[in-house]
């Protein structure tokens, strides 16, 4: 049963990690990329749709990001959706295809984005304690039918767990800071 709780803690902190370095790509280097924009929502055929249902991206240039739809009559939908998600970008629209041009970020818009990305970094530690909370409540429960030593042994196992996945999410966080303060 502690193996259980373990091993549902570790599953949990991996997804945890996972999807703060989801969070981080999100954020805007100066560089284009894809990861902006492909889960704004559009209003399509009478439904959302995220923009990756709808359309494909290419990087012609290191700064500006193409938006092809796969259907021309959703440019408009497509171009206001982007607008609408106020990202700092204008799009440039040709009938056929949305252009965005990544602007050179001042320094003072870089450390915003540090000071952002620090944030999505505490926050991502914050959902790690809850998960520890979570399981060490689960080994509490076990109490009674597990001897007190190895509920010691598992609880000094998940403070292993967390101090490992936190230091991931270090990792991730400062491999993009290092990215946003590239000049």
């Amino acid at each position: 049963m502690i193996q259980m709780v373990l091993d549902e803690a570790s599953e949990t902190m991996s997804e945890a990690v996972t999807h703060a370095r989801r969070e981080f790509s999100t954020v805007r280097t100066g560089r284009a990329s894809s990861s902006l924009v492909e889960k704004i929502m559009v209003q399509a055929y009478g439904v959302d749709m995220r923009i990756q249902e709808l359309a494909s991206f290419s990087i012609p240039e290191a700064r500006q990001l193409l938006v092809t739809p796969h259907d021309p009559a959703n440019v408009p939908a497509i171009e206001k959706a982007i607008m609408v998600a106020d990202l700092g970008l204008t799009p440039g629209n040709d009938g056929r295809s949305i252009r965005l041009s990544f602007p050179e970020l001042t320094a003072e818009r870089r450390q915003d984005l540090v000071r952002m990305v620090n944030g999505m970094a505490e926050d991502a530690r914050n959902r790690m304690r809850g998960l520890r909370r979570h399981a060490r409540k689960d080994l509490d429960d076990l109490e009674g039918s597990v001897s007190e030593d190895d509920i010691k042994w598992a609880s000094s196992q998940l403070d292993e767990l967390i101090h490992g996945f936190e230091s991931e999410i270090d990792k991730a966080r400062s491999a993009k800071e290092d990215e946003l303060l590239e000049v």
